[in-house]
């Protein structure tokens, strides 16, 4: 490929060559699409359509729905067509798209994780002012620039990513990760995106010190709580967030900060494979399916979703 970065295209890493395990790939991959996609839509559906759902907390939940539907849609489609069609290309164009939407919808998801952390801070430490310091105005900023610092977020890596030559198209990822990306430029001026890359780092690092000050200060409150199934409920709505946010930012360090090998990694794979895919599949279960007021919400939507059919095959059937 020639010294240039106007390539028309990329090549993916292929998962195989034998067509039956990509067949398998594909259909893994939509089996893990689909429960992350319905995961979440039925989150978005139950918070829209239910008024007692009208919360901040339940307002950052569909927010971090949305995110985690928008990060998984960027890149398991394409992998999936690839194996699907035994192919391993992506446009240049398609392959800056990735970036971009990929590092908009991750790094807003991280920024709103670091929200969620100050809300149940706010809401477990100091109660009586929950209303006065999370009322909706408060919360649309929060949110706001939540989005906006996903979107200069991606547009930053996106052009320092592309503003160099590549000297090669193989990407060893099966999608376009910054990193795999940064081994193929040809000359030093990649250094300007590792840069970028470590002030993230110290960025997320900081938010991450936040969120561990927040929680000890939860956990010492909730330590005080008389009540044992007060402090249960209490831990169980916070160290899942706990586990599954470290995890997120652990394996997504690694992967983006550690030297990238110049063969395909079966360890580069499988840290991808955990912070692109566990987060947006857990945090329906973590935050929204283990709550009784989102399961009672979805009872009458799908009461409401049934009575709606009935109503509509009776007033065909009376035609």
């Amino acid at each position: 490929m020639d010294n240039t970065s106007s390539a028309s295209d990329f090549l993916l890493l292929e998962f195989s060559a034998v067509r039956e395990l990509q067949i398998l790939h594909f259909l893994l991959f939509l089996i893990l699409y689909l429960a992350i996609v319905l995961g979440n839509l039925i989150i978005i559906s139950a918070v829209i359509f239910d008024d007692h759902l009208h919360t901040p907390m339940y307002f950052f939940l569909m927010n971090l729905a949305i995110q985690d539907l928008g990060s998984v849609s960027t890149i398991i489609p394409k992998s999936m067509g690839n194996s699907f069609t035994n192919t391993r290309n992506i446009s240049y164009s398609g392959c800056v798209a990735q970036v971009f939407c990929f590092v908009f919808f991750v790094g807003s998801d991280f920024f709103l994780l670091t929200v969620m952390a100050y809300d149940r801070y706010v809401a477990i430490c100091n109660p009586l002012q929950y209303e006065v310091l999370m009322n909706r105005q408060a919360c649309t900023q929060m949110v706001l620039c939540v989005w906006l610092s996903g979107i200069f977020y991606g547009a930053m890596h996106t052009t320092s990513t592309f503003a160099v030559p590549f000297c090669s198209n193989v990407v060893n990822q099966f999608y376009c990760e910054i990193p795999q990306l940064i081994k193929l430029c040809c000359s030093d001026s990649y250094l300007a995106e590792i840069a970028i890359l470590a002030i993230s780092a110290m960025i997320q690092l900081g938010c991450f010190i936040f969120i561990i000050i927040t929680y000890v200060l939860i956990f010492t409150a909730v330590l005080r709580i008389p009540s044992i199934h007060g402090r249960q409920k209490a831990f169980a709505t916070c160290l899942p967030h706990l586990i599954v946010f470290s995890t997120f930012i652990f394996t997504g360090w690694f992967a983006y900060l550690k030297p990238p090998s110049n063969t395909p990694s079966g360890l580069d794979l499988a840290l991808t494979m955990i912070y692109t895919f566990i987060p947006p599949l857990l945090n329906p279960v973590i935050y929204s399916m283990r709550n009784k007021e989102i399961k009672v919400a979805l009872a009458k939507l799908l009461l409401s979703a049934c009575s709606s059919m009935e109503t509509y095959f009776k007033f065909i059937m009376s035609k």
